[in-house]
């Protein structure tokens, strides 16, 4: 069993007992049931923002425990005050740490896009996505056949959210790409053996349709890759161990932005 079946495995005994103790129709019940939500597409493709969405979380599968004492609302308000385009936040605990009430915290402080960060496989969890106050959902194509993917990306549509489809070859652009996605993210890592070489964005960027924001993920760690991934053609950046490895994230984030800003 490689890592992503075994989270996916996880995941799937967790929704189910989740789902136990809190019904659909208590989630429909939030303050943020009925928000309208912040486009990721509009902020990443606005030309005072460099494109970076930064990430939280306390740990991954491939590094283990990054940074286990974090202060969501000043870590998620410092990212936006550094020049943070948009938010992604983790809500899986197992395995990163993380659960959905940092997003709703990272809502309760923050008007910019968040991404409800996880492994969505049901049509509850984007409905939890909905209720924790998220703006886009994350839908990983090696974790769901193409009709699943569809199907749970029109339902976040539906609710007013926007989707991220996360890609690691050209296949899954292909198979995977529908009218309900909104933007297309290329993982630079190797889901076999969790290196990162963002070269993979590179080789796979003239495949995605120009209909497709096009975001960049994992691997990036300073200005001169967000410069060569720019003009590849890519609009944003996905960055969250290379700023959770530092001892305040939104510091490395400001200055990461800076230097990318210096033309």
């Amino acid at each position: 069993m490689t890592i992503l079946e075994e989270i996916l495995a996880h995941k799937r005994k967790e929704v189910a007992e989740v789902k136990e103790l809190r019904p659909i129709k208590l989630l429909e019940k939030s303050i943020f049931f009925e928000t309208k939500s912040v486009s990721m597409r509009e902020y990443l493709k606005r030309s005072d923002k460099v494109g970076i969405i930064a990430e939280i979380k306390r740990a991954s599968p491939s590094k283990g425990m990054i940074h286990e004492y974090i202060d969501v609302e000043q870590l998620s308000i410092g990212y936006m005050q550094a020049g943070a385009s948009a938010l992604s936040v983790l809500s899986d605990a197992k395995y990163f740490g993380g659960s959905l009430q940092d997003v709703e915290i990272t809502r309760k402080f923050n008007y910019c896009p968040i991404l409800r960060k996880d492994f969505m496989l049901t049509e509850y969890q984007v409905i939890e996505a909905k209720s924790s106050g998220a703006d886009c959902i994350l839908l990983i194509a090696a974790a769901l056949d193409p009709d699943t993917c569809t199907q749970l990306a029109k339902m976040a549509k539906d609710l007013g959210m926007e989707v991220l489809l996360e890609v690691h070859d050209k296949t899954e652009i292909d198979s995977h790409a529908s009218e309900f996605i909104d933007l297309i993210g290329v993982n630079n890592r190797n889901l076999h053996d969790f290196t990162t070489n963002i070269e993979t964005s590179v080789e796979l960027v003239n495949h995605i349709p120009e209909d497709f924001v096009k975001v960049s993920e994992s691997g990036i760690s300073d200005a001169a890759s967000i410069k060569h991934l720019k003009s590849a053609g890519f609009d944003g950046f996905l960055i969250g161990g290379y700023f959770m490895e530092h001892g305040h994230p939104e510091d490395a984030c400001a200055r990461l932005i800076k230097e990318v800003l210096k033309g």
